[in-house]
């Protein structure tokens, strides 16, 4: 699974070269694969699942539904979180200079495929 998991990434990265690294953990934080050269992807699994906890009780307490996705802007490039299924993450780094529209078109589709092989590995 975990090599199908970072062929989707790599895909992703090919697409949009402003893509910097991508990971996938699972809904309790745990690293499942990683392609984020230059960040502490372990950490990163860690504070996205939290991040990803949070995102769904704002959602759920605004009464819109169940989490998505969610992205932030830092100054040097955005970290965007997408949920992949019911058991992981996809999180997405970018550089400041990615079209925001073309990476949600391009990472859903990911985190959706991503989300069924974590899906299908745990049953």
């Amino acid at each position: 699974m975990e090599q199908d998991v970072l062929a989707e990434l790599g895909r992703l990265r090919h697409k949009l070269p402003q893509v910097q690294g991508a990971l996938v953990a699972s809904a309790d934080g745990l690293l499942v694969a990683e392609d984020a050269g230059g960040v502490e992807a372990e950490t990163m699994a860690a504070m996205s699942a939290a991040y990803l906890g949070l995102a769904q009780q704002i959602a759920l307490g605004a009464a819109y539904g169940e989490f998505q996705e969610t992205v932030t802007r830092a100054a040097g490039g955005y970290v965007a979180t997408f949920a992949a299924g019911t058991h992981a993450l996809l999180t997405v780094l970018a550089d400041a200079g990615i079209n925001l529209g073309l990476l949600h078109h391009e990472a859903r589709p990911v985190a959706a495929r991503v989300g069924e092989l974590v899906s299908a590995s745990q049953g």
